[in-house]
């Protein structure tokens, strides 16, 4: 048996959905992605050798501040009080990859990882932007959700090889 939609009102019209009987929680959401460039566009970012300054501290604000406007972005998403917003940018061991992780926390009554999605991904886009000059072959990847917990559907982890 499918489930309904939530999104949807029983004539098949958008909607948002009703959270004013939801309760108040703790709610966190973690989301991930990856940026792939060339091992010396990775150092140029993380060296401070980029025209446009540095692209790691623009990156990092640009994924805060996506968060907080993530309802303005997404159309049937809650503006949410946001308590927390970390965004960590890292190059990983495999050489030409950096790892992005966006962390979002709240105590409301719906969930936060459209804020974290949404965070990790303005903050692979703000690298790419900061960086293209010197090369418009990078890619992002691997856009995730890796956890979430509060609310009434529990906790996740994503299980990643």
């Amino acid at each position: 048996m499918a489930e309904k939609l939530t999104h949807l009102d029983e004539q098949g019209a958008a909607r948002i959905v009703d959270i004013a009987g939801k309760d108040e929680t703790v709610r966190r959401a973690v989301a991930g992605a990856e940026l792939h460039a060339s091992p010396a566009i990775v150092e140029a970012i993380f060296g401070g050798a980029l025209k446009k300054g540095d692209a790691v501290a623009v990156a990092r604000v640009a994924g805060i501040m996506a968060a907080k406007k993530t309802s303005e972005l997404i159309p049937l998403c809650h503006p949410i009080p946001v308590t927390r917003i970390t965004v960590d940018i890292e190059p990983v061991a495999a050489p030409g990859i950096i790892a992005i992780r966006a962390t979002v926390e709240t105590v409301g009554r719906t969930g936060v990882e459209m804020e974290a999605l949404t965070a990790a991904s303005v903050t692979a886009l703000t690298l790419y932007d900061m960086a293209k000059a010197l090369d418009k072959s990078m890619t992002i990847t691997d856009l995730r959700l890796l956890s979430k917990s509060g609310g009434k559907s529990g906790d996740f982890t994503r299980q990643e090889p």
